[in-house]
């Protein structure tokens, strides 16, 4: 492990000097009593500089207020605040509420787009949406059905929408979307419908199309120039999105972009993940499936690609990489860096050099990870940057139709969407993780357009020889590269985590507590438990001098995917309906947005 000393405070600091960002939001987020944007900063930090609430004072958090927003599905994402307005949306039917702070939380506004309900049973893990973005006086919402409206922020009123997909052949939308510069940055749901994954570009100003980058297909479709775009170090050469693949199988390979996006302002780059090469069987794929599992690093005014890193290539078990990239400036072996740190699906997690694609480090961050022994670190070797897989946890040693057991971790990862947080001040990235393994079965699958491409069969329990729980709450330290505290919990941890300089670090539970701990020891000090369990990400703002925390709660997601949609087959949410039977015990449907601060 390379030793790893901060240099600056982070990246969000920095930034609102930088003319290379959207202008207003970048205004936006350098105010700490706003939340701008759903990761907090460009570099998805997740870190408030807010510390009205500290660690002496958070054990006498009171409710101050709630709101319903209507929907019984699973609310994850969070709200934003500019100014005197709090904007608040939902799962499917994606309604969005502008509520006026000033005045008692009055509805200024609500959109409620008409979508076809068609697209519901389209939607692979829930009808979740992971939050609207601000920018330039407009409000960006993307649609489950994959419109892309812009609204009036003060109003409402639809400024410009435009068609991202099509849910026909089960292209859907989940994430949020990040304006940069001129430009709102989007990408794409569907791994599990054999869609072919792409992030997309479209012009603030009207919505028109500025461009398209697929995660694979001919280098003009991923905007790759093969004797500049590199992978470690190494030009990518031509055709590199299309010849790890059999025939023309990248057509319908995955890849999508589900997750979160951040950006470096003086690097002018943005960095996101792309998802599980399609289907699920991997004898029906042979080949690395690039660029499935991929981070991309990608100019914002065209889509040309910089670097690229594959994580898993020739995925066997679902381990999407979209999972947030967080930025920091860090000293590397005594020489400044910027670095990229990303914890991904399949249980490790990597710092690169986010301005070369540089492989630093890739530690595994949950001690039951077992479908690999680590990755190759030697740039000398031939097989330098990729994992080892153990045979005995590939899915494909011994064909189709054939049971791998005790796989580790389970499909849904050691971390899914859920995004971790960093704090500069005590240096530690503070991760929501699951502790879950699996049973996977492939089984032989055709394409039909529309339809589920799956081709897998999955089983989920709790990571044996353990704590009995599914999940827990880390602080990983990234300079000695472990563990420095863990928090065991009896269900994966599926909400966003926040740290904030008031030592605090915040989380949500399965079961519905809200928890703030010592960010320096992991120490429980404060919990609540709201009306249902929470897979939204908590978030902080400031109105009237006061500080206010914000969380909403509505179980569901891929763990809650029993429960929200009423599944009791075991098999069902691609094994996590019986992974998670128990959670009915513990909350049940709900969707309230619940703030909490000091009292007077």
């Amino acid at each position: 492990m390379r030793t790893l000393r901060l240099l600056t405070s982070g990246l969000a600091l920095s930034a609102a000097s930088v003319a290379y960002a959207n202008d207003d939001l970048t205004t936006q987020i350098a105010n700490p009593a706003q939340w701008a944007i759903q990761t907090g900063d460009y570099a998805n930090q997740r870190f408030s500089q807010l510390d009205q609430i500290n660690a002496e004072n958070v054990g006498d958090l009171q409710v101050a207020w709630t709101f319903s927003t209507g929907v019984l599905r699973g609310h994850e994402g969070s709200p934003l605040v500019v100014g005197d307005t709090m904007y608040v949306h939902t799962p499917f039917p994606n309604i969005v509420y502008a509520l006026d702070l000033a005045n008692e939380g009055k509805i200024k506004w609500k959109y409620e787009p008409k979508q076809d309900p068609d697209v519901i049973p389209v939607m692979c893990c829930d009808t979740v949406n992971r939050g609207v973005a601000y920018a330039d006086g407009k409000i960006f919402l993307h649609q489950a059905d994959t419109t892309v409206v812009a609204l009036d922020a003060n109003t409402g009123e639809v400024a410009w929408s435009v068609k991202n997909g099509d849910p026909a052949i089960g292209e859907t939308n989940t994430a949020t979307v990040m304006p940069v510069k001129d430009k709102v940055i989007v990408g794409i749901s569907g791994g599990e419908f054999g869609v072919r994954g792409s992030v997309t570009a479209y012009n603030i100003a009207d919505g028109s199309l500025a461009w398209r980058a697929y995660s694979m297909g001919p280098d003009s479709d991923i905007l790759f120039d093969p004797e500049n775009t590199t992978h470690l170090g190494q030009p990518v050469g031509a055709d590199s999105g299309t010849n790890t693949w059999e025939g023309d199988q990248w057509m319908i390979g995955g890849g999508t972009t589900w997750g979160w996006y951040s950006y470096d302002p003086e690097a002018d780059l943005i960095y996101y993940g792309s998802g599980n090469p399609s289907t699920w069987n991997p004898s029906q794929r042979p080949g690395d499936n690039r660029w499935s599992m991929t981070i991309f690093a990608r100019d914002p005014d065209d889509g040309m690609a910089k670097w690229v890193y594959q994580m898993t290539p020739h995925d066997e078990w679902d381990y999407d990489g979209i999972n947030e990239m967080i930025l920091t400036d860090q000293d590397v072996d005594g020489a400044p860096r910027k670095l990229l740190t990303h914890f991904d699906r399949n249980g490790l997690g990597y710092t690169l050099d986010r301005l070369t694609g540089e492989l630093i480090t890739a530690e595994k961050y949950d001690p039951a990870v077992n479908w690999t022994s680590g990755v190759d670190m030697d740039p000398a070797s031939p097989t330098y940057g990729r994992p080892a897989v153990l045979a005995q946890y590939s899915t494909e040693q011994n064909g189709e139709d054939v049971n791998s057991t005790g796989i580790c971790p389970a499909a849904l990862g050691s971390k899914d969407q859920q995004p971790a947080s960093y704090s500069p001040e005590t240096q530690l990235f503070y991760v929501p993780t699951n502790h879950v393994c699996m049973d996977y079965e492939p089984f032989r699958v055709s394409y039909t357009a529309g339809q589920p491409y799956v081709g897998a069969t999955l089983a989920m329990y709790p990571a044996p020889d353990s704590h009995g729980g599914m999940g827990n709450f880390i602080a990983w330290d990234n300079i000695a590269g472990e563990i420095r505290w863990s928090i065991p919990e009896q269900f994966s941890v599926w909400s966003g985590a926040l740290a904030t300089a008031g030592d605090v670090v915040f989380y949500g539970t399965l079961e519905g507590y809200l928890k703030a701990v010592s960010a320096e020891t992991g120490e429980e000090l404060y919990r609540f438990k709201t009306p249902s369990g929470i897979i939204g990400n908590v978030m902080t703002y400031e109105h009237g001098g006061k500080q206010y925390i914000g969380i909403l709660s509505g179980v569901g997601g891929w763990a809650g995917i029993g429960l929200a949609a009423g599944l009791t087959n075991p098999n069902d949410g691609l094994g996590a309906v019986g992974g998670y039977s128990a959670l009915s015990d513990y909350t049940a449907l709900g969707g309230q947005l619940t703030v909490f601060a000091l009292p007077n």
